[in-house]
């Protein structure tokens, strides 16, 4: 059950001007599922991604790197239940002709295609079922088919995510609507997570990629499941231009509504790929200031978040948080005085002066963690810069989860 997260509405997701989507049962890995999502985009669109840096990447990110360098992009196409992952030169052959089949029914060329894929790693791709899944898709493509696209990209998810909100920039509407999937193996350096934004300001090519590595690092490099970064992991970033709003340098005036905007839909979208972390029952923000550069707050934030024992511990309530300072000690900072280090859970103060609070109650403690979303601070006391990560627990499910993905 995924942690204060409700299904979004199908009528709260937004048509963006230059995008269709239509989806498949193409019997994957499973059937009588939805399982094949392909993205048809409005020529002269714009496209930037981020991808896995992960050095077993699977065959599709391969190709869709190599694709997005040339430029021209008019379609996406998405499978779950297998990640063409692991499958050596035969992999990128069937990533290959998967981009042949999408361009014989769009009337594109191959190279104008991105694949992506998601499921279980060195198995081969099933491209006779995804070829004949595909004509079904082109005839259900439609501009307001975000929720079906949610569905269809959920492996070990239980709810979709999506989100769309609608800006006025310079008297002129402007849409941004996002998908992605995730529930497990998230971990930055692209968190298995696939995140599609589209937006139809125009944004120029140059600005665009600068862009999209600006929101994930301030999205979807802010969060963990369980420490494991996936071979298969992209996020997109889809600029049609229709609206009639057109972004060159990122000066002009709104640009910085629009980032804002796109970067608001990108965490929100990385937040729910949390609170629908396999297993999960707690929402955890860690929160680690007064460090001397963002980067150590970030290493600090996620020694806590990714630590099993602190993540075991929120699951039971326990608060045994002499785990989160060994976490924050073994963080990594040679230099660090941890008589200057303080611990809050929410605003409880917990430890200061290297040991326990002169006024910490464990029944408070005890009380905060039983909440299903969870805040702890550290205070480093090196400095002015500041870094937030977003994890949830382990449970009992998450176990279970993964030693049944395969069955």
């Amino acid at each position: 059950m995924a942690v204060n997260l409700p299904p979004p509405e199908a009528e709260s997701l937004l048509p963006v001007g230059g995008v269709r989507l239509g989806a498949a049962q193409a019997g994957i890995k499973k059937p009588q599922r939805y399982d094949l999502l392909l993205i048809e985009l409005a020529p002269g669109s714009e496209v930037a991604a981020v991808f896995t840096r992960n050095r077993f990447c699977a065959a599709p990110v391969t190709v869709a790197r190599e694709h997005l360098a040339k430029g021209g992009i008019r379609a996406l196409v998405v499978n779950t239940g297998n990640a063409n992952a692991g499958t050596g030169s035969e992999g990128i052959r069937r990533a290959r002709e998967t981009c042949a089949a999408v361009a014989r029914l769009l009337g594109c060329a191959p190279e104008q295609v991105l694949p992506f894929s998601t499921g279980v790693i060195m198995e081969p791709l099933p491209l006779e079922r995804l070829i004949a899944g595909l004509p079904r898709c082109v005839a259900s493509l439609r501009p307001d088919g975000w929720l079906l696209a949610a569905e269809a990209i959920m492996t070990t998810d239980t709810v979709p995510k999506a989100c769309s909100e609608r800006l006025d920039i310079a008297g002129m509407p402007v849409t941004v609507t996002a998908i992605a999937k995730g529930a497990g193996m998230i971990h930055p350096n692209m968190a298995t997570l696939l995140g599609f934004v589209a937006t139809d300001a125009a944004i120029a090519s140059s600005l665009l990629a600068r862009l999209v590595h600006r929101i994930a690092d301030a999205s979807f490099h802010c969060i963990t499941v369980d420490g494991d970064t996936s071979t298969n992991d992209a996020l997109v970033l889809m600029a049609t231009g229709s609206a009639g709003v057109r972004f060159a340098t990122g000066d002009e005036l709104g640009f910085a509504t629009l980032e804002e905007a796109l970067t608001r839909a990108a965490r929100r979208l990385a937040q729910a790929i949390v609170r629908d972390g396999e297993g999960a029952t707690k929402f955890i923000t860690v929160t680690v200031e007064e460090g001397r550069n963002q980067e150590e707050c970030r290493r600090v934030g996620y020694a806590i978040a990714r630590s099993p024992l602190v993540k075991t511990a929120f699951f039971a309530s326990d608060p045994n948080l002499g785990r989160i300072l060994a976490a924050v000690g073994a963080a990594g900072i040679e230099d660090l005085d941890v008589e200057r280090v303080r611990l809050y859970l929410g605003d409880l103060r917990v430890a200061e002066r290297g040991g326990r609070a002169a006024d910490y109650q464990e029944a408070e403690a005890l009380r905060i963690m039983r909440e299903p979303e969870i805040t702890v601070r550290v205070a480093l006391g090196r400095g002015d810069a500041v870094a937030t990560v977003w994890t949830c627990d382990f449970s009992y499910d998450y176990v279970r989860i993964n030693a049944e993905y395969r069955t």
